[in-house]
């Protein structure tokens, strides 16, 4: 079973490599085979970032990282081994066609599938070729997110920043890249011999902005994803191995197609001594269209390990398909013809066991290119140590790698000792060839970390002149003022503080005189150029977890404010507006801009995720949709007395529609319980502030409070966007007053009942701040008291009195009692006449009559708030809205004679709680008298 098969092909810069990572991310198992080693550790470490180390796999010529829980491979496409995995997939397919290296690639697109999915990624120019040569294979195309246009020639000296000038040869990269350190202030350098940490570094110091310049080998057109604007061929030409060569046009296309980034266009053209292109070529690289592939190279797979002689004839077997043609002599069938003629060899190798082994050591590359004779002689070497079956012996691989273990010398010195230890990284992987294979996998790739650092460092201190780039341009007319912008955001005019950059604007230091603070600005502002283009593009490229908003609408990057929020055409749909200073220039300003209001997007989508989709779910139709327009309007949340009417109107099927989306019917609010969250609390607050335009902005409450203080100064609205409701001198989280409103159905509210346990664990309340929160939802709590109930333990312990005569017969009478003895009997008895008292709580349901209620505070007559009848209205076994005689709603229901609570004038009428006890007038109180005489009067 080889499931689907499909060739994602299209021109560069469509995003296939993210698309194949995506979708091998969505089976089990998966194996990707890459170009380039240094693509190879870009994609592992994304899949690593997304899955954990545990289930992915590195597999390189020189590195090797397999877990055993490996369910995810990334590997060169030489590497790739024979899995039974989910899903395969092979990136730059049109390589097939490269004379070096096209064999595997051609291997790889007839024999490797996936179990369940099979993606072949690449140039357009492969599709005749693999329609003819997979069967069932499908198509899809790609197509690029952004214009790539031609722009000429143009001066090494005149280039805009953000550029990459391509040689082919390390000479050629040397020299531009020394010429940028002295026109421009250095540029990074890649290629494609630098081991991947020496690559990152270079790469990371071009996209942080400390260079703005890059100088590289074809090395980038392998799917290395740059922030480039524009790319110049300082040749077009180079060497392959055997003569020198034009490049051919999807060649010169898959480089220059690295210039621009998504949806921003780039450029491409040429400089130095390179002659323009030819009109068809630059329509082609424009149009992305080129001549296709009509041979791809292939080595027979079927190999015969009988004896060296039919080893190599396999291997020179031609092809039978008119597509395949035999490619040239590979490096490991010369170095097999070359040791084959070894005598020391020929003895040794007598079985295929031999052959075999002789064939995985010839498969080792000439990392090193010194010569053919050298190369051979070294593996006759370690083919010789591999054949007794002990390995590579300790000692002498350790010497090996002694004398390359040194990080002194130039960047050429540096380069060859790379090149030498990359040798003994690829043996060190091999299994069986050295006797601990993970002690010498460690020291090698510490000794090419080493190196890797040590060639770095090389490379920024010949190409980078660091005080050149962070300088002042000296100012026309005055040519001696030189002006510098430490990483501080400090700026300097000929060593004199002048002011500190914040973000995008430019705070000047207020000390100096008028005349003289012209000039420092002047300076000043000449520094910040470059200054601003280097930062709005580390702002453009940062991540969002950089960036935040304030509770009053303001936008941060990390500590800097660069811009703030603005009201736009809708609540959800705010506008930005950036802080950034005019003599930055307009391309900047638009570029934070830009990136403010694609950060505040994200954020609306994302913390407001449930709401718009419902926004956006065509299945709601009729009153179901205009609800659901509502609850948009009021971002999630909405008082239900004030849609009572729209939620009467909705019939089940609405409501379940409705509830899909997460939407809950509460007796007090209607609500989107994923919205109570305090991320988009805070944001609901910001964005309604700004609709609403308010001059200062309801803060959010702290996370995790049941109930917050109620402030008579604060808008009920900005509770309810808050998610609370205001009841008494507090007010209570809309979701926690839902579970309290659910066990208060289930009490008699009209003939009382007390508060229990749950009630007041749910509010986190005591029960004097509980009954002043009932009486602010409508309830009248009526105070009493009443002995204190004692545990049914204590009353059984309590001893039976004794008769006279035994408490005679224990306790004779003493001859003389003193008066603390008297004080204590006659405190004791009268604790035991008067018991402990405790308070208690009686609810019912008693609203103030609407008269009563007086006007609604700020904001309750958008946003609700306010203290209205509770059981209107009421969702799934909620009680109906109860009326008084006269058909007003919010009075208790009369009894069957008529009057209020059920009682007969003049009957004996009956209370769910215990009657009051009287208390005595204390005679000595001042008020005492006052009192007396009112009594009297009642």
């Amino acid at each position: 079973m080889t499931g689907r098969i499909t060739a994602v092909l299209g021109p560069t810069n469509t995003g296939k490599t993210h698309y194949a990572i995506e979708r091998m991310l969505a089976h089990r198992t998966g194996v990707i085979g890459l170009p380039l080693r240094l693509l190879a550790r870009e994609v592992y470490d994304r899949i690593v970032a997304a899955r954990g180390p545990s289930v992915v796999a590195l597999v390189t010529g020189e590195e090797r990282i397999v877990p055993e829980r490996a369910q995810y491979w990334v590997c060169t496409t030489e590497a790739m081994p024979e899995l039974g995995a989910d899903f395969v997939a092979i990136d730059e397919i049109q390589l097939c066609a490269d004379p070096e290296r096209g064999h595997v690639f051609t291997d790889r697109l007839l024999y490797m599938r996936g179990l369940h999915e099979t993606l072949f990624l690449g140039s357009e120019s492969m599709k005749g070729a693999i329609a003819a040569l997979v069967p069932k294979v499908q198509f899809t195309r790609r197509e690029r997110f952004s214009k790539l246009s031609w722009s000429g020639s143009k001066k090494i000296s005149r280039m805009k920043p953000r550029a990459a000038i391509v040689g082919f040869s390390v000479d050629n990269v040397y020299a531009i890249a020394e010429l940028l350190r002295r026109q421009k202030g250095g540029a990074a350098v890649v290629m494609g011999a630098l081991s991947p940490r020496t690559r990152n570094a270079q790469v990371d110091m071009y996209q942080n902005g400390d260079v703005d310049y890059l100088v590289a080998t074809d090395a980038i057109g392998m799917g290395l994803n740059l922030d480039i604007e524009h790319v110049a061929f300082s040749a077009t030409a180079k060497f392959d191995g055997r003569r020198m060569r034009h490049l051919f046009p999807h060649e010169l296309g898959q480089i220059a197609g690295r210039a621009g980034r998504h949806t921003q266009d780039g450029t491409f053209g040429v400089t130095g001594e390179a002659h323009a292109l030819p009109e068809d070529v630059i329509e082609a690289i424009e149009e992305h269209r080129f001549a296709p592939i009509q041979r791809l190279q292939w080595r027979n797979p079927r190999l015969e390990f009988g004896t060296v002689a039919r080893l190599i004839r396999a291997l020179e077997e031609n092809p039978q398909n008119q597509w395949l043609t035999k490619g040239r002599e590979a490096d490991d069938l010369l170095a097999l013809k070359a040791l084959s003629e070894f005598p020391e060899i020929r003895d040794k190798v007598r079985a295929p066991a031999d052959v075999r082994l002789l064939w995985d050591v010839c498969r080792i590359p000439d990392f090193r290119s010194i010569s053919e004779t050298e190369h051979a002689t070294l593996l006759a070497r370690i083919f010789g140590f591999l054949q007794t079956g002990k390995g590579v012996p300790s000692d002498w691989l350790a010497g090996q790698i002694a004398r390359i273990d040194r990080t002194t010398g130039d960047i050429d010195t540096l380069s060859k000792r790379l090149a030498f230890i990359r040798t003994w990284t690829y043996v060190a992987q091999r299994k069986g060839w050295v006797d601990d294979e993970t002690h010498w996998r460690g020291e090698t790739r510490a000794v090419e970390d080493r190196l890797s650092d040590a060639l770095h460092g090389a490379l920024t201190q010949r190409f980078v002149d660091r005080r050149t780039s962070v300088l002042l341009r000296r100012l026309k007319q005055k040519e001696t003022l030189v002006a510098e912008v430490n990483d501080k955001g400090e700026v300097t005019v000929e060593g004199e503080f002048a002011g500190r950059l914040e973000g995008f604007r430019f705070r000047q230091d207020g000390t100096s005189s008028p005349d003289e603070a012209k000039m420092l600005a002047r300076a000043a502002y000449e520094a910040l150029k470059p200054e601003f283009s280097l930062r709005s593009d580390r702002f453009y490229n940062a991540p969002d977890t950089e960036m935040d908003f304030t509770e009053q609408g303001g936008l941060m990057w990390g500590e800097l404010a660069v811009g703030k929020l603005v009201k736009g055409t809708e609540p959800l749909k705010p506008a930005v507006e950036a802080f950034v200073d005019e003599e930055a220039g307009p391309e900047v300003v638009e570029k934070v801009r830009r990136r403010l209001q694609h950060f505040i997007d994200r954020k609306v989508a994302a913390l407001f995720e449930p709401l718009l989709a419902m926004s956006r779910d065509e299945a709601l139709t009729g009153l179901a949709r205009g609800f659901a327009f509502r609850l948009v309007e009021g971002m999630g949340i909405l008082p239900r007395e004030g849609v009572a009417a729209e939620v009467k109107e909705l019939d089940q099927d609405a409501r379940g529609s409705l509830r899909k989306h997460g939407v809950r019917f509460g007796q007090y609010t209607i609500f989107q319980q994923a919205l109570l969250k305090p991320a988009p609390t805070r944001l609901r607050l910001v964005l309604m502030s700004l609709w609403e335009g308010l001059a200062e902005f309801p803060e959010s409450p702290p996370p995790g409070l049941v109930t917050i203080p109620n402030i008579a100064e604060v808008p009920a609205s900005a509770y309810t966007l808050s998610g609370y409701r205001p009841a008494g001198s507090r007010a209570i989280r809309i979701d926690m007053l839902e579970r309290l409103a659910d066990i208060l159905r289930t009490q008699d509210s009209k003939g009382g009942f007390e508060a229990t346990p749950d009630m007041l664990s749910i509010t986190g309340m005591t029960l004097e701040q509980f009954a002043d929160l009932m009486s602010g939802l409508g309830y009248k709590a009526e105070k009493g008291e009443r002995p204190k109930a004692r545990p049914v333990a204590e009353v059984e312990a309590t001893p039976v009195a004794p008769t006279e005569g035994e408490a005679a017969a224990e306790n004779p009478i003493p001859e003389e009692s003193s008066p603390v003895a008297e004080a204590e009997a006659e405190a004791a008895a009268q604790a035991e006449a008067e018991p402990e008292l405790e308070i208690f709580y009686t609810f019912a349901w008693a609203p103030r009559p609407r008269a009563e209620r007086g006007p609604r505070r700020g904001g309750e007559a958008k946003h609700g708030g306010g203290n209205k009848d509770h059981r209107g209205g009421g969702d799934k076994g909620g009680k109906p809205r109860r009326h008084d005689g006269e058909g007003k709603p919010g009075g208790k229901p009369k009894g069957k004679h008529g009057h209020k609570g059920g009682k007969p004038e003049g009957g004996r009428g009956f209370e769910s709680h215990p009657p009051r006890k009287e208390k005595k007038i204390d005679p000595d109180n001042p008020f005492a008298a006052a009192l007396m005489g009112l009594k009297g009067k009642l």
